[in-house]
């Protein structure tokens, strides 16, 4: 599944550049929904981030597409790998800037981890 968001002034930092928090935002809410369409009726939540190693800074204006797709599933979680491009203003290219695995657990009402429903 690929994403895309726009860049903008309030997803800065001191620095004039993509906030870290915020790129790992993204990249949680866009793999949360990708396992949400995976595992309807599920209630799924974020239990591990492999990695955080931000390869390139992002400036303003840079379109950010995020390719999520399923790694594994195991009885009770699913695992997601996601790498998220930049195309920068003024290059022709875009550019990996951030890779991860993000995994999710499907919990019951009380918090305990509960099998997956069947995926589509």
């Amino acid at each position: 599944m690929d994403s895309f968001t726009l860049v903008r002034t309030e997803h800065l930092n001191h620095h004039g550049k993509l906030f870290g928090g915020q790129l790992l935002k993204w990249v949680d809410e866009y793999a949360w929904m990708a396992a949400a369409r995976d595992f309807p009726g599920c209630v799924l939540v974020t239990r591990a981030m492999e990695k955080c190693d931000f390869k390139h800074a992002v400036p303003n204006g840079s379109i950010m597409r995020f390719k999520v797709e399923r790694k594994e599933t195991r009885s009770t979680s699913a695992t997601y790998s996601v790498d998220v491009y930049a195309d920068m203003p003024g290059q022709s290219l875009e550019k990996l800037i951030f890779s991860n695995c993000v995994t999710f657990v499907a919990v019951d009402c009380s918090g305990q981890k509960t099998p997956l429903l069947q995926d589509r």
